[in-house]
This record gives C-alpha cells, sequence and structure tokens, in this order.
C-alpha cells in the first residue's frame, strides 16, 4: 500500500531588511500548503511598501501552485507599483522557474542581502528620477 505523507505546512515570517519587508518561507509550497504564504504576502502587500523580498531559499518543493502564488504577487507587485525580488538558490525553487521562465518575470538573487540591495538600487533610481508629464491629448 502506498504511504502517502502530505506536505508539512510552510513557516512563514517577515522580516525588515534596510526597510524592505522580506518574506521568509521555509517548507513545501503546493496546493495544500500555499494558503498561509498567500495570506502573509498579501498582509505584507497591503501595507503598500516601496520593495518586498520573498526569500525562497529553504524551500524544498515549489509546485505549480507556487509557481502561481508567485505570479499572482509578480502581478500585484507591478500594481502597487512595489519593487520585487526573490531569493532562490535551490533547484527545487529555480527549476520550475525556468521551466516556466518565470525567471525573466522577477528578479532572483542567491542571497538575501543581494536581493535586498537590488530592491533598494531600483528604489534609489526610480526616486532619483523626474516625474513622467502625462501626454494632454
Amino acid at each position: 500500500m502506498f504511504d502517502a505523507h502530505p506536505l508539512a505546512s510552510p513557516t512563514v515570517r517577515t522580516l525588515e531588511h534596510d526597510d524592505i519587508p522580506v518574506v521568509v518561507v521555509a517548507g513545501e509550497i503546493d496546493a495544500s500548503t500555499a494558503h498561509p504564504v498567500r495570506v502573509r504576502l498579501n498582509d505584507v502587500l497591503d501595507r503598500h511598501p516601496s520593495g518586498l523580498v520573498v526569500d525562497l531559499s529553504d524551500v524544498g518543493f515549489f509546485g505549480s501552485t507556487g509557481l502561481q502564488l508567485l505570479l499572482e504577487t509578480v502581478l500585484r507587485c507591478r500594481r502597487l507599483r512595489t519593487e520585487l525580488a526573490l531569493v532562490a538558490n535551490r533547484r527545487a525553487v529555480l527549476r520550475p522557474l525556468e521551466i516556466t521562465d518565470l525567471h525573466h518575470e522577477v528578479a532572483v538573487h542567491p542571497t538575501v542581502e543581494q536581493a535586498v540591495a537590488a530592491v533598494r538600487t531600483r528604489l534609489d533610481r526610480t526616486a532619483a528620477q523626474p516625474p513622467r508629464r502625462r501626454r494632454s491629448r
């Protein structure tokens, strides 16, 4: 008989690093375990941060639900104009990102420090740019 072990719910916590929220996820993400991750990401984005880092460096399984959750986060960050970076350094996360080309939609970095620095650089560049003028019709 097949002994199915359901995936354990991931642990999710939020840290601040250089005034950038970092959502740290550890464990496995699939349809049965994604809810706490989704709730935490939505809670953080409800505060409209200027930047966000999602740390998946301790994720051991990243299924299609994890990809969908990440895509939802990418799209919401774009709507909010929140700079987003991802931390991933394990094949379990990197390979699905590459297969689906999602790694072209979000900046992926091997460490939290590099991801935070990239977000901070993009925020500083954006702040230094003059506001865009709207074209009159």
